[in-house]
């Protein structure tokens, strides 16, 4: 048996017989839970009223300190070549930014807490909507402090948020289906390019994806399609997945 195993849950069958391997499963279990919660987690346990539903959601991959870190850098560079080139680079980068974020906020595969968390009494579902609405609204955030230091114009710097929910939504349907988070960053970001390409043939700028008023709807449209599919896919009971 090895590391691997344990973080999987793997042990049914391997090492000695007379080792109770559930007591040393439920001792690593207690080493990763006994952390002490830092001031967000204790602000996120009385918002929302459920410690276990605050850990997962400050282990969340793309809420971590270096992931904010590298998605502040990104935007604060488009707001960079908004100012010089009068482009709307932020309004591009803020959606494919944001989705990335929210696919690796689902977790097999890329959350070393995720088997942890299966043993909690809070639903995946419910987990995974805390984590998705908080990385969505720290994405937004960020964008509109980018957007607002660039001296955007003010229906642009509003205008990608409506596509940035439909290629997020698109991000979490992906990822939540395939069980993949990486397969969610392909679908995210073939979705948004797609789009602005599409728009430019038709249009003839490729700010049309974000300055088009006529895709709102389109794109709310398309958004409640892929909640759908989120809410499809993780409709299955804690446990029989």
């Amino acid at each position: 048996m090895n590391g691997d195993d344990l973080l999987t849950g793997r042990y049914d069958n391997a090492g000695p017989h007379d080792v109770d391997l559930n007591r040393v499963w439920l001792g690593v279990a207690a080493q990763v839970w006994c952390r002490r919660p830092g001031p967000v987690e204790r602000a996120a346990r009385r918002l929302l009223r459920s410690p276990g539903l605050a850990r997962a959601l400050v282990t969340t991959p793309s809420l971590l300190l270096g992931w904010v870190i590298a998605t502040a850098v990104v935007l604060i560079a488009g707001a960079g070549f908004t100012l010089g080139t009068g482009q709307p680079w932020v309004a591009l980068l803020a959606p494919a930014v944001a989705a990335v974020g929210i696919a690796y906020a689902y977790g097999p595969g890329i959350d070393p807490s995720w088997e942890l968390s299966q043993s909690m009494a809070v639903s995946d579902r419910m987990v995974l909507l805390v984590r998705a609405l908080a990385v969505f609204g720290l994405n937004a955030a960020l964008g509109l402090a980018a957007s607002a230091a660039s001296g955007a114009a003010a229906a642009v710097t509003f205008g990608w948020l409506v596509p940035m929910t439909a290629v997020c939504a698109l991000a979490l349907a992906a990822a939540t289906v395939t069980r993949s988070a990486n397969v969610g960053v392909a679908a995210g970001l073939a979705g948004w390019v797609i789009t602005i390409l599409a728009d430019q043939t038709a249009e003839g700028r490729y700010t049309a994806a974000v300055t088009d008023p006529s895709l709102v709807l389109p794109y709310l449209a398309f958004a409640a399609c892929c909640v759908a599919v989120v809410l499809f896919a993780t409709r299955t009971p804690r446990g029989t997945q």
